[in-house]
Protein backbone atom coordinates (compact mmCIF):
# COMPACT_ATOMS: atom_id res chain seq x y z
CA UNK A 1 0.00 0.00 0.00
CA UNK A 2 1.21 3.37 -0.77
CA UNK A 3 1.87 6.12 1.80
CA UNK A 4 -0.42 8.27 0.60
CA UNK A 5 -3.46 5.57 0.51
CA UNK A 6 -2.35 4.90 4.53
CA UNK A 7 -3.03 8.53 4.91
CA UNK A 8 -6.17 8.38 3.40
CA UNK A 9 -6.99 5.68 5.28
CA UNK A 10 -5.52 7.21 8.69
CA UNK A 11 -7.92 10.40 7.52
CA UNK A 12 -4.62 12.64 7.51
CA UNK A 13 -4.39 15.27 4.94
CA UNK A 14 -1.25 16.96 5.24
CA UNK A 15 -0.50 20.75 5.61
CA UNK A 16 1.47 22.47 3.67
CA UNK A 17 4.44 23.86 5.17
CA UNK A 18 4.85 26.31 7.87
CA UNK A 19 6.69 29.63 7.38
CA UNK A 20 9.19 29.93 9.81
CA UNK A 21 9.01 31.64 12.83
CA UNK A 22 12.54 32.90 13.60
CA UNK A 23 15.81 32.78 11.77
CA UNK A 24 16.12 29.45 10.51
CA UNK A 25 14.74 27.12 7.67
CA UNK A 26 11.97 24.14 7.53
CA UNK A 27 14.78 21.78 6.38
CA UNK A 28 17.85 21.10 5.11
CA UNK A 29 18.85 18.37 2.69
CA UNK A 30 22.79 17.09 3.48
CA UNK A 31 23.44 14.47 0.92
CA UNK A 32 20.37 11.47 1.59
CA UNK A 33 19.68 13.15 4.61
CA UNK A 34 17.25 15.85 5.34
CA UNK A 35 16.90 17.36 8.52
CA UNK A 36 13.28 19.12 9.53
CA UNK A 37 13.56 21.62 12.40
CA UNK A 38 11.68 21.63 15.43
CA UNK A 39 7.85 21.80 15.33
CA UNK A 40 6.15 22.88 17.52
CA UNK A 41 2.51 21.06 18.61
CA UNK A 42 -0.51 22.97 17.29
CA UNK A 43 -4.31 22.71 17.96
CA UNK A 44 -6.85 24.44 16.07
CA UNK A 45 -4.17 26.63 13.89
CA UNK A 46 -2.56 27.79 17.31
CA UNK A 47 -0.17 26.78 19.74
CA UNK A 48 -0.91 23.80 21.69
CA UNK A 49 0.45 24.98 24.91
CA UNK A 50 0.34 23.29 28.60
CA UNK A 51 3.03 21.36 30.52
CA UNK A 52 2.83 18.08 31.24
CA UNK A 53 2.32 16.89 34.69
CA UNK A 54 0.91 20.34 35.46
CA UNK A 55 -2.56 19.94 34.35
CA UNK A 56 -1.69 18.06 31.20
CA UNK A 57 -2.55 14.23 31.20
CA UNK A 58 0.08 12.01 29.28
CA UNK A 59 -2.82 10.61 26.79
CA UNK A 60 -2.88 14.43 25.84
CA UNK A 61 0.61 15.23 25.14
CA UNK A 62 0.43 12.13 23.13
CA UNK A 63 -2.23 13.29 20.79
CA UNK A 64 -0.27 16.33 20.90
CA UNK A 65 2.96 14.42 19.52
CA UNK A 66 1.03 12.80 17.17
CA UNK A 67 -0.23 16.18 15.55
CA UNK A 68 3.85 17.07 15.18
CA UNK A 69 4.19 14.41 13.36
CA UNK A 70 1.12 14.82 11.21
CA UNK A 71 3.17 18.70 10.27
CA UNK A 72 6.89 17.18 9.92
CA UNK A 73 5.29 14.79 7.60
CA UNK A 74 3.57 17.99 5.67
CA UNK A 75 7.35 19.08 5.91
CA UNK A 76 9.00 16.05 4.82
CA UNK A 77 6.28 15.52 1.70
CA UNK A 78 7.86 19.03 0.46
CA UNK A 79 11.45 18.15 0.82
CA UNK A 80 10.94 15.21 -1.15
CA UNK A 81 9.37 17.30 -3.87
CA UNK A 82 5.76 16.25 -2.97
CA UNK A 83 6.63 12.53 -2.71
CA UNK A 84 7.06 10.90 0.29
CA UNK A 85 7.42 7.33 -1.53
CA UNK A 86 10.97 8.78 -2.12
CA UNK A 87 11.70 8.25 1.98
CA UNK A 88 14.00 5.23 2.87
CA UNK A 89 13.85 5.83 5.85
CA UNK A 90 13.09 7.97 9.17
CA UNK A 91 16.13 7.79 10.65
CA UNK A 92 16.03 9.78 14.28
CA UNK A 93 13.18 12.03 15.86
CA UNK A 94 14.28 14.27 18.84
CA UNK A 95 11.70 15.43 21.04
CA UNK A 96 11.28 17.93 23.74
CA UNK A 97 8.10 17.60 26.07
CA UNK A 98 7.30 20.67 28.67
CA UNK A 99 7.13 19.12 32.12
CA UNK A 100 6.54 19.77 35.42
CA UNK A 101 9.65 18.37 37.56
CA UNK A 102 9.33 14.79 38.81
CA UNK A 103 7.53 14.30 35.23
CA UNK A 104 8.64 10.74 33.77
CA UNK A 105 6.56 9.81 31.13
CA UNK A 106 8.17 11.71 28.15
CA UNK A 107 9.00 8.46 26.23
CA UNK A 108 4.78 7.90 26.14
CA UNK A 109 4.21 11.70 25.33
CA UNK A 110 6.59 10.96 22.48
CA UNK A 111 5.26 7.40 21.63
CA UNK A 112 1.92 9.59 19.82
CA UNK A 113 4.66 10.63 16.93
CA UNK A 114 6.62 7.70 16.62
CA UNK A 115 3.46 5.23 16.08
CA UNK A 116 1.84 7.25 14.06
CA UNK A 117 5.10 7.45 11.63
CA UNK A 118 5.15 3.47 11.77
CA UNK A 119 1.49 3.28 10.76
CA UNK A 120 2.16 5.61 7.49
CA UNK A 121 5.77 4.46 6.74
CA UNK A 122 5.83 0.59 7.95
CA UNK A 123 8.86 -0.59 8.68
CA UNK A 124 10.81 2.35 7.28
CA UNK A 125 8.99 4.60 9.81
CA UNK A 126 11.10 2.33 12.89
CA UNK A 127 13.51 5.25 14.05
CA UNK A 128 16.58 5.85 16.49
CA UNK A 129 14.74 8.31 19.11
CA UNK A 130 15.58 10.96 22.27
CA UNK A 131 12.71 12.12 24.19
CA UNK A 132 13.81 14.99 26.78
CA UNK A 133 11.54 16.69 29.51
CA UNK A 134 12.38 20.69 29.62
CA UNK A 135 11.24 23.45 31.61
CA UNK A 136 9.40 25.70 28.70
CA UNK A 137 9.12 25.67 24.87
CA UNK A 138 8.36 28.32 22.29
CA UNK A 139 4.92 29.87 22.92
CA UNK A 140 4.02 27.60 25.49
CA UNK A 141 4.17 24.73 23.38
CA UNK A 142 3.80 21.15 25.08
CA UNK A 143 5.38 19.33 22.35
CA UNK A 144 8.52 20.51 20.08
CA UNK A 145 10.02 17.50 17.86
CA UNK A 146 12.36 17.56 15.12
CA UNK A 147 13.53 14.38 12.38
CA UNK A 148 16.07 13.39 10.56
CA UNK A 149 15.28 10.92 7.23
CA UNK A 150 16.95 9.48 4.65
CA UNK A 151 15.55 10.07 1.10
CA UNK A 152 16.44 9.17 -2.48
Amino acid sequence: MSIAQRLQDLGIELPTVATPAAAYVPFVRSGDLVFLSGHIARKDGKPWVGQLGAGMATAEGALAARAVAVDLMGTLQAATGGDLERVRRIVKVMSLVNSAPGYTEHHLVTNGCSELLGEVFGDKGKHARSAFGVAQLPLGACVEIELIAEVD
